[in-house]
């Protein structure tokens, strides 16, 4: 697949949902990002109610980035009630039909000919695997799309899709306070069948909860932020970088430093011992 920066850039608090960027603000944040090797932007159709891709889309002319210089990833299918849409109740929609038709309002939101990576955002016990292939290749073949993926699928899921059509990404929950990705076969068939791991929520609950298992973390990346003369959200993400499923990282923040703090996470070699140091922390016990 197309290569993605591997710090990848959320957008969802960018409008409605968060710091209801001005035009100009967007414009600059994503030139700052681009600056920086921050190349890929992570978009769901529902962010702000229907809304923050246009709003992107809007920055993104205004930015005069060319377009092969950065990655758009976008994700379709839950519906919402709300504003913007007729829906009666909060569902999924994986029909031939509507998959292509929101692609296709994707494109024009974002101002482009083309999406790098597309993904189901959750999976629906209604889905049927072969109207999603179908779909998966018009959308393909006509150019619409280079990559197909899902979020939030379990690996019995990925398979069934992966029996109809060749399935490159999966974006799942994994940090170093939610590991489960590790156990419960996600990160394994990711690893063995090529598809490539992006994380949300890469720091996890370390800098939002106050609980035991935040506090031994934090001890642990006290100690380990004075050795590598590193941040401790920077840390964090290296621990994720560690695994050999080469895991992508989203990132939802809007500020710059952040980003930076970030950015450093790709030059930090955790320590093997280092990196089941804040594993032990995190589960609260040492490995089995």
């Amino acid at each position: 697949m197309k290569p993605t920066s591997k710090i990848i850039i959320g957008c969802m608090s960018w409008g409605k949902w968060g710091k209801q960027f001005s035009t100009q603000e967007a414009t600059d944040m994503i030139q700052f990002c681009v600056e920086n090797g921050n190349t890929t932007f992570d978009h769901a159709d529902l962010y702000g109610d229907y809304t923050t891709e246009a709003e992107f889309g809007k920055a993104f002319k205004e930015s005069k980035i060319e377009r092969d210089l950065v990655e758009f990833i976008s994700k379709c299918g839950i519906q919402n009630p709300g504003e913007t849409r007729n829906n009666k109740v909060k569902h999924y929609n994986y029909s031939k039909e509507y998959i292509i038709w929101s692609a296709e309002q994707s494109l024009k939101n974002l101002k482009t000919d083309y999406l790098d990576t597309f993904l189901l955002h959750r999976p629906s016990p209604l889905m049927i695997p072969d109207d999603i292939a179908e779909a998966v290749l018009e959308l393909q073949e006509s150019g619409k799309i280079i990559n197909f993926g899902v979020s939030n699928f379990t690996p019995f899921q990925v398979d069934l899709i992966a029996d109809k059509i060749p399935v490159s990404v999966n974006q799942i929950e994994f940090s170093l306070t939610q590991n489960s990705a590790m156990t419960n076969g996600s990160l394994d068939q990711m690893l063995q069948n090529e598809i490539q791991p992006m994380s949300w929520s890469p720091l996890g609950s370390v800098f939002r909860a106050e609980t035991n298992q935040t506090k031994k973390i934090k001890e642990v990346l006290k100690t380990l932020s004075e050795k590598y003369n590193s941040t401790e959200d920077a840390l964090l993400l290296a621990w994720l970088f560690k695994h050999p499923a080469k895991v992508s990282t989203v990132i939802g923040t809007t500020n710059k430093q952040r980003i930076l703090n970030a950015n450093k996470a790709l030059k930090i070699d955790l320590e093997l011992q280092d990196w089941f140091l804040l594993l032990e922390a995190s589960n609260g016990k040492e490995v089995d």
